[in-house]
């Protein structure tokens, strides 16, 4: 069994393997270091022995003969088995089972669970003696092969099948327990966490995995037992009809056979033979689609009961909440949601339109901006009549009668007398200024 287990490497340190071979003191508050580092020290290779072997039990027996050396076992084991078991790492494999469920105890399948108790728990943590044969359960590594063995069952072919007898778990579950007591250590821990059920079907034990959606297995119903009939029907039948189809070929064949020989007789028979195995599996074939259907059926009806179940919880949330809301209600709320944007959208009006001065202020501004724009006109030509500010009345007498008198007489002017009125124009500083000219009526006489 030693060849099974990698050593740690001061296995080969005879100093140090004196030390840890050594017994424990009486005392642990004698000499806490060596204590501690000699109980870690046995405590993680015994873990790991187990684990290397793909075992979750351990007796003293066992221990004694891995860890030989040089003839030697160590002293030790018992305080180390007795510390573990203390703090909870292990327990006795006849407890183990008995605080999950008392059927387990008539299995009878390779555990040690027919002697009777006749020491407690109690009595094992306090005794200095640990019976060589005596199986422990190591719970952290029966833990994790119970987690292996739930996924193997959700990778396996039976994984749509929520009932599979002992031997079909057996057979894809090889690879997860090295033997039959491990298996059954394992499916103690799921029933313990709920995840499993056994019980018995005619005699044969039959385990029940919890399926996806539950957080725990429920108890094997009737309805449960009868599907894992019609499984077991559907798998029998498949199987017939796959050898009636193996012997209907050999008969094909041999009617080859004997008609190359030239016996036609036999050869008829033997595809007499064929015909005849050919109907019975026809006859199998329909009786296994017709339990394919009934499962298919099964199958629907139990989803349909999903649904309405999940129906019924949404109805009732549903319900609950919407206790306390009615239309009229709603429609309050409504209203008042309106009725506080209509108060927000006048307050955003009246604070968009800013302060305003008063109506005296204003007044003043206007009169003091009216000087300012007559101090800013230019001076007027001088000579010119006023530009009349109202409008022409449709006589127009008023603007007519402030113009001068045309001149009646033809004018006779040289260009001599045009230029010397130009030169009497002059440059004023406020600006161009015309001087007031003689009308060329009154200072000219006509040329006679």
């Amino acid at each position: 069994m030693t060849s099974e287990v990698s050593l740690p490497a001061e296995w080969d340190d005879d100093e140090r393997m004196n030390f840890l071979f050594s017994d424990f003191k009486e005392n642990r508050d004698v000499n806490t270091t060596d204590w501690d580092s000699k109980m870690d020290f046995w405590t993680a290779l015994i873990l790991k022995s187990c684990r290397d072997r793909g075992s979750v039990c351990v007796n003293l027996q066992d221990l004694n003969q891995t860890f030989r050396r040089q003839d030697r076992s160590p002293l030790g084991l018992p305080t180390v088995l007795q510390s573990m078991a203390r703090c909870g790492k292990i327990q006795r494999e006849s407890e183990f089972a008995a605080n999950v469920d008392c059927g387990w105890l008539s299995w009878g399948v390779g555990l040690l669970l027919v002697k009777p108790l006749k020491w407690t728990f109690s009595t094992l943590l306090g005794s200095s003696r640990v019976p060589l044969e005596e199986s422990f359960v190591v719970i952290e590594l029966v833990k994790e092969k119970a987690a292996e063995l739930l996924r193997a069952y959700h990778s396996s072919e039976f994984s749509n099948c929520s009932i599979v007898s002992f031997q079909e778990l057996c057979s894809f579950s090889s690879d997860v327990c090295a033997d039959e007591s491990t298996l059954c250590m394992a499916l103690l821990q799921l029933q313990r966490d709920k995840q499993v059920t056994v019980s018995l079907h005619e005699g044969e034990k039959i385990v029940k995995f919890c399926q996806p959606g539950q957080e725990r297995v429920s108890p094997v119903s009737d309805v449960d037992v009868g599907i894992y009939q019609l499984q077991r029907s559907e798998k029998l039948l498949g199987e017939r009809v796959q050898k009636l189809s193996l012997e209907a070929n050999k008969c094909k064949e041999e009617a080859r056979v004997l008609l190359r020989e030239g016996k036609k007789s036999q050869a008829l028979r033997c595809l007499r033979g064929r015909k005849r195995v050919e109907r019975r599996a026809d006859n199998l074939f329909a009786k296994v689609e017709s339990i394919r259907e009934i499962l298919d059926r099964i199958a629907q009806s139990q989803t349909d009961k999903m649904v309405m179940q999940a129906y019924q919880a949404g109805v009732a949330a549903l319900r609950l909440s919407l206790k306390d809301v009615t239309v009229e209600r709603a429609e309050s709320l409504v209203d008042q949601i309106q009725e506080l944007c209509d108060t927000q959208d006048e307050v955003n009006q009246a604070l968009s339109t800013g302060v305003t001065a008063a109506d005296e202020d204003v007044d003043e501004l206007e009169e003091e901006l009216k000087s300012l724009l007559e101090e800013s006109k230019p001076d007027s030509i001088s000579g010119l009549p006023a530009v009349p500010t109202k409008g022409l009345q449709p006589s127009g007498e008023p603007f007519l009668s402030s113009l001068p008198d045309a001149p009646r007489s033809h004018l006779n002017i040289t260009a001599e007398q045009l230029e010397e009125e130009l030169n009497k124009l002059t440059l004023t500083d406020s600006g161009f200024q015309k001087k007031k000219v003689t009308s060329p009526a009154k200072r000219l006489e006509p040329a006679q």
